[in-house]
């Protein structure tokens, strides 16, 4: 028992509780499997028995139409029929006479012969016809034949038959519309010199014929009709359609344009069936159905499935739910808590007191995120000595820099006995240390920064006993951005000192500030000698310069201030012209805010010792 309690306490034993839910899926894909199954073979039954139904009615069909094809042989080669025609209108009255009604018998007896024969016409242009049944002469001269299509296309085809679609028999006598016939003509020759004499028009029994078709049952509302070989339909229930192409664009490239027996198109956005059988006169007998109508009887199985399907996954969601949720919830508040640690929050801590592994997880999470705790607050102040190290090293550096070269000037003033310019420098020297002690600490704003230049210019004009003109171009409201102590004057000095004096000359400096978009610039440009291409290719990559030992101190410390205080938010660029100047570029792209003895660099706060 107590091994029962502790194997329903594993979080193995849960998720295999809930794994034998997965029966279900079994389940339902025999359901489906089957019901693919009985439609793929109620589909393929169905299919070949509407092929066999096709070709039985085309055998069919072709039976009548041979019936009316040796029919029309029969009276084309009948010798007595070919005299008369021949020679009508060219006998005595009484002669001609006794002549039609032999050839009126003959053409009845051959109608009464076959079942399939209703109406048999031997027809001359002139006027002059005979016929089985009722023909009426008079409804013969009413038309002009030779205009007929029917006519045209027997001549063209020189003896060759010529199938019209089924309609009504133009020539009864009994009234209108009263026979529904198929004609099949050609014209009558002469068997002595092949000279056309007539026409011999053979029609087929109209109603046999649809009735043949009409008793073919395909689906519910499925049908047969028959088409020429142009796709115009020649055979349908609905006699409106007669003559007519097939209006369907898919139907039509199917009947015309492919030789398989069993297609499929689309016509109103349902899908049909369809087959097709070739008859004996070169038509073409066609069925089509709704594809829904062949696979109906398994429509009900098939909503029995799909609803016992949806009752069965209701329920088994039901009792998945239930058991797992015991087994979720604590993955759920875990999860809850990682993406809250993903998100930076470390105080984070889960109250999860399961026996099975989840709890077990658990609680290694909570050790896991106090340890890390620890080790990155150890980091963070390692770091905060590292980085306040390196930013008193970079000050400790340029200051030593300045003060060498300054005093390097006092002491050439004091032994060339210039004590006057010697106070001067003093005094100068005196005011820029005050301006470098104040109480902003290593950040200072732009126009304290500016004001370090122009007293540092005031130090180098003495010592160089030149001219040195500051032109600056400040943006209203940059003066008061807080920058790093000493990012412009290095700068500035070594504009003098390898740019402008060697030129022994006077010369000109010009700093232009500008601040868009949150991005800060500085230009500082100088009309010195300016620079080779070499040095300046090195200059423009201050990593490799400094690896080579090919960048001065002044530079140094504005790259180190940079990377510093900015990390990867600036750049910086100097483009020159040997002979014409040097300018330098540097862009702040995250301006540092200060208040009181904290500074903000990017998004972070750093605390600096002012």
């Amino acid at each position: 028992m107590v091994r029962i309690f502790r194997l329903s306490n594993r979080f193995t034993a849960k998720i295999i509780l809930v794994l034998l839910l997965v029966i279900l899926i079994p389940t339902i894909f025999t359901s489906l499997s089957f019901y693919w199954v009985s439609d793929s073979i109620l589909k393929k039954n169905v299919r070949e028995s509407s092929v066999q139904m096709a070709k039985q009615t085309a055998e069919s069909l072709s039976f009548i139409f041979n019936v009316g094809i040796d029919t029309s042989d029969f009276i084309s080669s009948d010798l007595n029929i070919q005299s008369v025609a021949l020679h009508a209108n060219s006998k005595p009255s009484y002669k001609e006479s006794l002549d039609s009604r032999s050839i009126n018998t003959l053409l009845n007896n051959i109608v009464y012969s076959n079942s399939f024969v209703k109406i048999v016409y031997v027809l001359k242009e002139n006027g002059r016809g005979w016929g089985s049944g009722t023909f009426s002469e008079s409804k013969l001269k009413d038309i002009q034949l030779s205009d007929q299509e029917w006519v045209k296309a027997a001549k063209r085809k020189n003896g060759e038959l010529v199938w019209q679609g089924i309609q009504y028999d133009r020539f009864s006598g009994g009234g209108v519309n009263t026979d529904l016939v198929l004609p099949v003509g050609r014209v009558l020759k002469d068997i002595n010199n092949l000279n056309n004499i007539g026409m011999v028009q053979v029609q087929l029994d109209g109603r046999s014929i649809l009735g043949t078709i009409e008793q073919l049952n395909l689906g519910r509302t499925g049908k047969f009709f028959v088409v020429d070989s142009e796709g115009k339909i020649m055979i349908d229930s609905d006699l409106s359609a007669i003559n007519k192409v097939v209006d369907n664009p898919g139907l039509y490239s199917q009947i015309v344009g492919d030789d398989a027996m069993e297609f499929e198109f689309d016509m109103n956005g349902t899908t049909y069936y369809g087959v097709k059988q070739l008859l004996s006169n070169g038509w073409m007998i066609v069925g089509t159905v709704p594809v829904h109508e062949i696979s109906g009887q398994l429509n009900s199985l098939q909503n029995w499935i799909l609803v016992s399907s949806a009752v069965f996954s209701l329920l088994a969601i039901g009792i998945g739910f239930f058991i797992a949720r015991g087994v979720t919830r604590p993955v759920q508040q875990l999860t809850r808590s990682m993406l809250l640690v993903q998100k930076g929050d470390l105080k984070v801590r889960t109250d999860i007191r399961s026996s099975d592994e989840i709890g077990f997880l658990s609680k290694h999470f909570n050790k896991m995120l106090h340890e890390i705790e620890h080790l990155m607050q150890q980091v963070e102040n390692e770091q905060s000595e590292k980085y306040h190290a390196e930013l008193r090293a970079v000050i400790h550096r340029v200051h030593p820099h300045f003060l060498y070269n300054t005093l390097s000037t006092l002491r050439w003033l004091i032994q060339s006995n210039q004590n006057d310019r010697a106070s001067d420098v003093l005094s100068a020297l005196n005011h820029l240390l005050e301006a470098n002690m104040s109480k902003s600490g290593n950040m200072i704003s732009v126009e304290e920064e500016l004001e370090i230049v122009r007293k540092y210019l005031v130090i180098l004009e003495i010592r160089y006993e030149k001219t040195f003109h500051l032109e600056m171009d400040v943006q209203a409201g940059t003066e008061k951005i807080i920058i790093p102590r000493m990012l412009l004057q290095p700068v500035v000095e070594n504009a003098i000192f390898h740019g402008i004096v060697p030129k022994n000359t006077d010369g000109t400096i010009s700093i232009s500030i500008r601040s868009r978009d949150g991005v800060l610039e500085f230009l500082v440009n100088d009309d010195g000698l300016g620079i080779g291409d070499e040095k300046l290719k090195e200059l423009n990559d201050p990593d490799a310069a400094i690896a080579k030992g090919e960048i001065g101190i002044g530079l140094r410390h504005i790259y180190d201030t940079l990377r510093l205080y900015y990390a990867r938010d600036w750049e910086w660029s100097i483009t020159s012209e040997p002979g014409q100047g040097t300018t330098v570029r540097i862009l702040l792209k995250k301006l540092i805010q200060t208040a009181a003895n904290n500074e903000q660099i990017g998004g972070g706060i750093r605390c600096i010792e002012l």
